[in-house]
C-alpha cells in the first residue's frame, strides 16, 4: 500500500471520531486516479463553528502522523511534511465557509466527486460535491486567448530590455513568468485545458510532443546567450500559435506587432 493511501486513511478514521470536526473532503491527485508514490495528500477539513477557535491543527496533524515540517504557507494553508516525506495540504475552515466548494468549479476538471468525499455529518457536502462534476470550466475563450497574447507581449518585451541592459537574473524570471503564457495558449490550441491554472501538470502526456519540443526551446539557465535564444524561440513560438489561433479567434493584437518585436530583439 502506498504510504498516501495509510495516511489518507488516517485522516478518515480521525474525522469520524473527532467531534470538532463536522466535514471533510479531498481533492488532488488521489480523486483524479493520478496518485502515486510521489503525489501530496489535501484536504478541506469543515469545523463546527463553535469549535474553530479552540481547535489545535498542529496537534492534530500529528495524530494523523509525526511531521518533521509544518507551517502556514502565503494562502493561509497548513502545508505539513510528514517524517516519511509524503507532503500534505490541509484547509481548516468553519462549517459555514463549506460554500465556497461550489467556487472550485473554476479551478478545474473534477471527474469524480465522489471520490472527494470523506466524512460529513451536515448532510451538505455531498450535494457541494456533485456541483463540481461535468465538464470544466470554459477556457478556450476569446478573451483567455486575446489576455494571454496581450500579457505574453507586455512581458516578453520588458523582460528582453532588462536582457539588453545585462539584467539576465531578471530577465530569466519574465521568462518563467510568459512560459506560463505560451503553456496556456498551447493547450487552447490543442483544445486541452482541463490542468489550466496548474498548467505545467502531466504536460509531457497532455500536449503533442512537438508542441513539447518548441516549449523545451524556450527553457534556458542563466547564461546570456541562452536567455537571448529562449527569447527568440519563445516570440517564435507564439508567431507559430498566432497563425492557428486567428483562424478562430477575432484578435486585439497583431501579427505584425509580434515581426515588429522580433525585429526589435535583433537591432
Amino acid at each position: 500500500m502506498l504510504k498516501q493511501n495509510e495516511l489518507i486513511a488516517k485522516v478518515k478514521q480521525l474525522v469520524e471520531l473527532d467531534e470538532q470536526i463536522s466535514a471533510c473532503m479531498m481533492y488532488g491527485s488521489f480523486t483524479k486516479g493520478e496518485g502515486d508514490q510521489y503525489s501530496d495528500i489535501e484536504f478541506y477539513v469543515f469545523l463546527k463553528d463553535d469549535t474553530v477557535s479552540a481547535f489545535d491543527s498542529a496537534k492534530w496533524l500529528y495524530e494523523v502522523a509525526p511531521y518533521s515540517l509544518l507551517y502556514q504557507n502565503e494562502y493561509g494553508t497548513e502545508v505539513v511534511i510528514f517524517e516519511n516525506l509524503i507532503r500534505g495540504e490541509f484547509h481548516f475552515l468553519s462549517e459555514r465557509e463549506m460554500n465556497i466548494i461550489p467556487s472550485f468549479k473554476e479551478t478545474g476538471f473534477f471527474p469524480d466527486t465522489k471520490s472527494m468525499f470523506i466524512y460529513d455529518e451536515t448532510g451538505q457536502l455531498e450535494q457541494y460535491l456533485s456541483g463540481l462534476g461535468g465538464s470544466g470550466p470554459k477556457k478556450l475563450t476569446e478573451e483567455n486567448v486575446n489576455f494571454l497574447l496581450n500579457n505574453f507581449s507586455n512581458l516578453w518585451l520588458m523582460g528582453i530590455n532588462v536582457l539588453k541592459r545585462g539584467e539576465y537574473a531578471r530577465s530569466l524570471e519574465l521568462l518563467s513568468q510568459f512560459q506560463k503564457n505560451i503553456l496556456q495558449l498551447i493547450r487552447i490550441v490543442e483544445e486541452n485545458a482541463d490542468n489550466w491554472l496548474n498548467m505545467t501538470k502531466n504536460l509531457e502526456k497532455e500536449i503533442s510532443p512537438e508542441s513539447y519540443e518548441k516549449f523545451r526551446r524556450t527553457t534556458a539557465r542563466l547564461e546570456k546567450s541562452e536567455l537571448h535564444e529562449a527569447y527568440k524561440n519563445s516570440l517564435l513560438f507564439i508567431i507559430e500559435l498566432y497563425k492557428h489561433l486567428e483562424r478562430r479567434y477575432q484578435l486585439t493584437v497583431s501579427h505584425d506587432f509580434f515581426e515588429k518585436l522580433l525585429h526589435y530583439m535583433n537591432e
